[in-house]
């Protein structure tokens, strides 16, 4: 996807919808607030980058150790190659590509105390485990001759070096590895040298793997590495096998949340912090690394059921990139690009207040408030349409040369929304002067409800009664706006062409987003649901629910926001399900989403980025990344439904 993928002045907030919208945008204020970090959040983000993990964004069979930086990488080659040779060198999750690894991710714990993943390449199988055993790590990499369509072993490679710039040197002695730092010594051990060398293993390579020196041998067998001291291979299976056992006990549903975040998480070098991007394929291909803004906030959500820590680092990671126009951009990736012109669904507010409401740590509402209330303000004062919020995209922001070519085009106005070709805006104008679509949207007057009343909640914690009264009075305001939406006639909340005033027909799961904002009534929640979720000619069925309704032409295109599903959109709308007394629908729909997640994830290990409406399948497409973490929110939401049945 092209995503590149949710104002009033303090002190004198009279509402300036009646002004042109390039006054309105003219008299935005821009930051006033720095972003800083507080001393309870570095203190997170030091407690997160401790350890060896995966932390390394190239490859899920790399191990570091934090904060030295310290890696040990496994390489493989191929020696049944006719023309040259083979070495991968690294293996991401989910590659397509003609002859690339395929990757089945197994479990990852939150800190990476235990991992487990398959890899088949090239005809060859095997299987990478690692634990840690205090400060040490053992490592055991297990081939599956079985599996293997080749003849010949290939060579398994373990190098090590310092990564980032950090500071360290490595050396090989023999039967060791010895790597020094400022801060320790690690000595790194390889089963293959427990024996003498024999010309099935090699200790010399005629091609170089990553990294400075290397343990190398034939693949014949399982092979282990360890830190610290010398460990046989029994010592270090009967580990793994402990660990292995021990994971069997965790519920399915959080099991699959905690690996897909497990594995999505790294170090991220350029800020030296611990974040969760939506893959390792869209962070490597941008550069390093990329935070969406609505889907990172998702993230901080799951990994809340197991990882405050990582919750916490999400959010605040999301709302530091900040742009000094004052909203979360759609997306900021390495080297400090993002989208200036454009920001995405404003669902930060909620997802900070849940995290308040779940850990009661003030600190995070005084660190995450303000940037939240500058990007709450910005949608006022850069959105809105004579009191109707839309999409936009202000090419002209600083800087002025990015090479982002949806800037300040309708494309750029559309990929702000988060559903870049969705059928909704095909005929949405784009007025080139203010920069905004004439196009009142729903999900977004719904979405930026939701997001007043969070934050005035939090204002009232923090005792910031000015902005308390500021942001319940924007609620209201808008609610009552969204209400100048509702259809009689279809019996729903439907978006409007704001040049000719008539009513887009054309339904989508944002139609029913009324709900999460508790902008509904009770009757239009249920002549919603009645009429329109359950009706299997537009959103039920077997997979549920289609990102554009069934009987809309565009359903069939099943591309994309082109009547797939999506894990968030099923998330808001089943927190409007919430809001309301609709217990049933509300059970049927979550067993229904999770149903789909568990489908491919019980099978190949797959978290889809979107899912096929009609197949129930993400495998039908290339466009759908096959570990893309947002797609677990299928799952959440029967863990959430689980939890409300539990506390009954």
């Amino acid at each position: 996807m092209q995503r590149a993928a949710s104002g009033l002045i303090l002190g004198s907030w009279i509402f300036l919808s009646s002004i042109p919208l390039g006054a309105q945008a003219g008299r935005a204020a821009k930051r006033t607030e720095p972003f800083t970090l507080s001393a309870e959040y570095k203190a997170v983000q030091q407690r997160l980058a401790q350890g060896w993990n995966t932390w390394d964004v190239n490859s899920v069979m790399t191990q570091v150790l934090l904060p030295q930086g310290l890696a040990i990488h496994l390489s493989m080659k191929h020696n049944s190659t006719l023309n040259g040779e083979d070495l991968l060198t690294g293996a991401l999750i989910g590659r397509l590509a003609k002859g690339a690894e395929e990757v089945f991710p197994g479990s990852h714990t939150w800190n990476g105390s235990y991992t487990d993943l398959r890899v088949s390449w090239k005809g060859h199988s095997w299987r990478v485990q690692s634990a840690h055993l205090g400060q040490d790590l053992v490592l055991l990499a297990t081939p599956h001759p079985s599996e293997s369509k080749e003849p010949l072993a290939p060579t398994i490679i373990f190098s090590v070096n310092y990564l980032w710039n950090k500071t360290g040197s490595t050396s090989k002695q023999p039967g060791v590895i010895e790597a020094r730092s400022p801060d320790a010594t690690v000595r790194v051990y390889c089963t293959c040298e427990a024996a003498p060398q024999s010309p099935a293993k090699p200790e010399v390579l005629n091609i170089s793997p990553p990294g400075g020196p290397y343990f190398a041998t034939d693949f014949s067998g399982p092979v282990a590495i360890s830190t610290g001291r010398p460990r046989s291979l029994a010592e270090v299976q009967a580990e793994l096998e402990r660990r292995h056992a021990g994971k069997k006990k965790t519920p399915l549903i959080a099991d699959a949340m905690e690996t897909t975040l497990g594995w999505d998480t790294i170090f991220e070098p350029e800020k030296q912090r611990v974040v969760s991007p939506v893959s390792r394929l869209w962070s490597v291909s941008w550069g390093g690394y990329v935070i969406f803004d609505w889907d990172t906030f998702f993230a901080a959500t799951m990994a809340s059921i197991g990882d405050r820590d990582l919750a916490y680092a999400d959010v605040v990671e999301t709302l530091r990139e900040s742009t000094t126009e004052g909203f979360v951009p759609n997306y900021a990736r390495a080297g400090n690009w993002k989208s200036f012109d454009r920001s995405e669904p404003p669902v930060g507010a909620i997802t900070v207040l849940g995290l308040y409401n779940k850990f009661g740590d003030r600190w995070l509402l005084s660190q995450c408030f303000p940037p939240l209330l500058q990007w709450n303000r910005w949608w006022a004062n850069h959105r809105d349409i004579h009191g109707y919020l839309t999409w936009g995209s202000d090419g002209e922001n600083p800087p002025g040369n990015l090479d982002d070519v949806s800037r300040g085009t309708r494309g750029g106005a559309i990929l702000e929304s988060g559903l870049d070709n969705s059928p909704m805006y095909d005929d949405a104008a784009f007025d080139s002067r203010t920069h905004l679509l004439q196009f009142a949207d729903v999900g977004l007057m719904s979405m930026y409800i939701a997001d007043c009343d969070a934050l005035a909640s939090m204002a009232e914690t923090l005792r910031r009664s000015e902005e308390a009264a500021e942001l319940r009075a924007r609620s209201k305001r808008y609610r009552e706006k969204l209400q100048t939406l509702w259809s009689a006639e279809r019996a729903i909340f439907l978006n409007k062409d704001l040049r000719s005033g008539q009513f887009s027909n054309r339904l989508s799961p944002t139609n029913f987003y009324p709900m999460l904002a508790h902008a509904a009534t009770q009757g239009q929640a249920q002549t919603m649901v009645s009429k329109h979720l359950l009706n299997p000619e537009e959103f039920w069925g077997e997979w549920v629910i289609p990102s554009i309704a069934r009987d809309d032409p565009a359903f069939k295109d099943q591309n994309y926001w082109r009547g797939r599903i999506w894990g968030p959109m099923n998330y808001l709308v089943y927190l409007g399900l919430r809001n309301y007394d609709l217990p049933q629908v509300r059970s049927e729909f979550a067993a229904k989403s999770n149903a789909l997640f568990q489908r491919e994830w019980s099978e190949h290990g797959h978290v889809h980025e979107n899912y096929n409406a009609i197949l129930g399948s993400g495998d039908d497409v290339s466009s759908s990344d096959r570990f893309y973490h947002w797609g677990a929110l299928l799952g959440y939401i029967e863990y959430l439904e689980e939890t409300v049945a539990k506390a009954r």
